[in-house]
């Protein structure tokens, strides 16, 4: 079943009009929200990082998307942060074709180790929803929708500026067949997020391109 569905997608080739994406819609507004609310609050040594996840799932499809991460000053600053993404094929793949159009919806928990070092390793827990939509209503009969589980590690860069760098590889520990599960929700992919702390009011040019306090 996963082959069929795999040989589906391979149509993605045709064009399709371009269409308004209520779900890329909907979730753009609850991000610019919840910024709104975290940057009401009193920020000053805490991190918020938000900016673009471009993500592979081996041997399937790209989905792009938007990532937040927030680590609070009181609570092991700059090592533990907390997080929402959306990630889509809708905006990879998918893009005015006809591939599967599926969205992630994930919170998240991570632990960067090597605290003001430059090439930081991290590790992430992720858990969230996952939706496909199959288009024709002949795949209606298929499983559409999953919870998430997921794992990842890999390296933060961070650089001179409130810019970070990242990118991991990690897996699915849920997944499906096409029958117990969405045929297109497999198990590897490996991910690339740059970010930019928002609460950082610093001016550029006082950012230095390795500042003393970081470490290699």
């Amino acid at each position: 079943m996963k082959t069929v569905l795999k040989n589906t997608t391979r149509m993605e080739l045709r064009q399709l009009p371009i269409r308004v994406i209520p779900s890329v819609k909907r979730t753009c507004i609850v991000a610019a929200l919840l910024l709104a609310v975290l940057n009401s609050a009193n920020a000053q040594s805490s991190i918020l990082d938000a900016g673009i996840r471009l993500q592979q799932t081996v041997n399937l499809y790209s989905e792009n998307g938007i990532a937040l991460s927030y680590s609070n000053k009181a609570l092991l600053p700059d090592r533990l942060y907390f997080g929402f993404s959306y990630a889509t094929s809708r905006l990879g793949t998918a893009f005015n074709t006809y591939a599967i159009k599926q969205d992630n919806y994930l919170v998240s928990a991570a632990w960067y180790f090597r605290e003001n070092h430059v090439i930081r390793p991290f590790v992430r827990l992720n858990t969230g929803y996952f939706s496909a939509d199959y288009v024709e209503a002949i795949f209606n009969v298929l499983p559409q929708s999953s919870l998430l589980l997921s794992s990842d590690f890999g390296i933060c860069f961070q650089t001179g500026l409130p810019l970070k760098i990242s990118t991991s590889l990690g897996y699915n520990f849920i997944t499906g067949n096409g029958l117990s599960g969405p045929g297109t929700l497999f198990p590897v992919f490996y991910q690339l997020t740059l970010s930019w702390n928002i609460f950082d009011r610093t001016k550029l040019s006082h950012h230095q391109s390795l500042p003393q306090k970081l470490k290699l």
